[in-house]
């Protein structure tokens, strides 16, 4: 799908209230980070994984609020972002994959109850990358 099919769709708007908002996207994903990296020192891997993607997630949003859309579907933000921060080169790919990679692993401890350490250890990094990343761009 493309970013102007995801339009269409619905699965991205407009949202002139975007920017005003950023801020508090980035409060939310800090604050996801921090309970992961406290759930990963309690042993809480699955939490932790979880926790961790959504820190990536409201600092992806964060992104998309300062272009003043909003997303309707994890799927779709990915493409958003593709187009109006990598396209353009203010993001690498690379932060693109970890926020897949972050989902899949989201969602394998979610709906199949399948996480590890280490999967979580991993989203930690990922995380603190992405948001570190963020707020160099926002």
């Amino acid at each position: 799908m493309t970013f102007e099919e995801c339009l269409k769709r619905g699965k991205i708007k407009e949202f002139s209230q975007g920017k005003t908002l950023a801020g508090k996207e980035l409060k939310s994903a800090e604050k996801d980070l921090m309970d992961g990296k406290e759930g990963f020192n309690r042993e809480k891997y699955k939490w932790t994984t979880i926790q961790c993607y959504y820190a990536m997630f409201h600092a992806a949003r964060a992104l998309l609020y300062s272009k003043n859309y909003r997303e309707k579907s994890h799927y779709c933000l990915i493409i958003a972002l593709r187009h109006l921060f990598v396209e353009t080169e203010l993001l690498s790919f690379h932060f693109i994959e970890a926020l897949q990679k972050g989902k899949a692993l989201r969602e394998d401890a979610d709906y199949y109850d399948d996480w590890s350490k280490l999967g979580a250890s991993e989203m930690i990094k990922l995380a603190e990358e992405f948001l570190s990343k963020v707020k160099e761009i926002t």
